[in-house]
């Protein structure tokens, strides 16, 4: 069993028999005496990928979700969906849908991902959070760019596009935070 207090961005708990993970959570202290915390609960439920938000008191207990997280590994692309391997067992996944294409466009074959498990079917998929990704194409570097802070638009390997320093050329290997798509430093 999970108490209220204990929920926090990423955990995993099962309400209705369905398992979800918290997205968001805040705490509000009590006005009046006597009078429970509210934890107040954004979360998605990760069979029907729906987002919720409820409210619990601060003694609430929900159950443990039976969920893991397992080591993957992204082996290839095929049409619109991408076949995934378990590094524990090698058992194979071929995902689609929105699964599948929040993250494609940090994944390269080889690439490291987190597979969430639930009834031995995958309900959620991570990429870290930081990744090495070549830029392909980009205008060519803008003469003292380093002086100001300057960007510029380059097409990455996997094809997708963020916002970079001017001083990069295409060829080189950048950091790419896949949380928030955007340039972290250079490779």
């Amino acid at each position: 069993m999970i108490n209220a207090n204990d929920l926090r961005r990423g955990k995993v708990f099962q309400l209705d028999s369905a398992p979800c993970i918290v997205i968001d959570v805040s705490f509000q202290s009590p006005t009046a005496r006597g009078g429970n915390t509210l934890v107040k609960t954004k979360y998605r439920n990760l069979i029907t990928g729906q987002v919720l938000n409820s409210s619990f008191k601060s003694g609430d207990r929900m159950d443990e979700a039976d969920f893991v997280r397992r080591k993957g590994q992204f082996l290839y692309a095929s049409g619109d969906q991408g076949v995934f391997m378990d590094q524990e067992n090698y058992e194979q996944y071929e995902l689609s849908g929105d699964l599948y294409d929040e993250i494609k466009g940090y994944l390269l074959e080889g690439g490291e991902v987190t597979l969430g498990v639930f009834n031995d079917q995958v309900v959620t998929l991570e990429v870290p959070q930081v990744i090495e990704l070549s830029v392909t194409e980009t205008a060519p570097a803008i003469k003292n760019a380093t002086a100001t802070a300057q960007t510029k638009e380059a097409i990455l390997e996997t094809g997708i596009s963020i916002q970079v320093p001017g001083y990069l050329e295409s060829g080189e290997k950048i950091k790419v935070d896949t949380r928030e798509c955007r340039f972290v430093s250079r490779a």
